[in-house]
């Protein structure tokens, strides 16, 4: 069955979980600026420090982790949310969805209450990435401990129950979040806020004097991305989710 358009309408909040910084702007970056731009608070929650994000073998790694702190902060801005970002911590290209893991995102969602959490797939077939993986189980398993009471009873929020999980990479995507002009914009924005991952996610450089070939090229390669997935339901541009709705 073919993926329809999503019939979601802009929550309260929004939580997005993911293995690093940057993930959350490729997974549903537009949709989060579409709906912040109605009123929605978007909340980032980051598993994994960031460490390996660099093909420097010299680089310093701990300035390294500062650097994509403070640029996970600016891309929530550039979304429209206010750079409210959760960081467990975790180091890059170790992470577990073990019980402890589970305890940190579960503790969370009880803190910010969403009503729509976003993640990895973790049923994605042929997934490379282990903290891609991992991080989509700890959001699957994290919703399910943040809802009932005898998991974790001693934290210090009360058991929330959010209404949707969307997952974003999805395997078999069901629903589709319209974009816009705007909120792809955005999107580009939020990521380009990722200025440490220029030589690596995002294959481009940029000159002290702004925007490159490269840079447009990355831009372009953003906005047909959107396109394939909005062709999925009939839209121009969007971003495709498998929808968890009964939770």
């Amino acid at each position: 069955m073919s993926p329809t358009l999503s019939s979601i309408e802009a929550p309260r909040l929004a939580l997005a979980i993911a293995a690093h910084p940057d993930d959350v702007e490729f997974g549903c970056g537009a949709t989060l600026a579409r709906w912040a731009a109605v009123g929605t608070e978007i909340v980032h929650v980051i598993c994994t420090d960031g460490s390996k994000g660099t093909w420097d073998t010299t680089a310093d790694l701990d300035a390294l982790v500062t650097r994509r702190r403070d640029e996970q902060r600016s891309a929530s801005r550039a979304l429209g949310g206010s750079g409210v970002v959760e960081f467990l911590g975790c180091i890059d290209g170790e992470l577990d969805a073990d019980i402890a893991t589970r305890r940190l995102v579960a503790a969370t969602i009880r803190k910010h209450r969403p009503e729509v959490v976003f993640g990895h797939d973790p049923w994605k077939r042929y997934r490379l990435h282990p903290d891609h993986r991992a991080a989509g189980w700890l959001a699957v398993d994290g919703v399910v401990a943040a809802r009932d009471p005898h998991f974790f009873p001693d934290l210090p929020h009360p058991p929330h129950r959010p209404h949707t999980l969307l997952l974003f990479e999805a395997d078999e995507p069901d629903v589709v979040e319209v974009a816009d002009e705007t909120s792809l914009a955005a999107r580009c924005a939020a990521l380009e806020a990722h200025r440490s991952q220029f030589e690596t996610t995002h294959f481009h450089l940029l000159d002290e004097g702004g925007a490159t070939d490269e840079l447009e090229a990355f831009r372009a390669r953003e906005r047909d991305k959107l396109a394939e997935m909005g062709a999925l339901a009939g839209v121009p541009l969007g971003e495709a989710f498998k929808r968890i709705s009964t939770l």
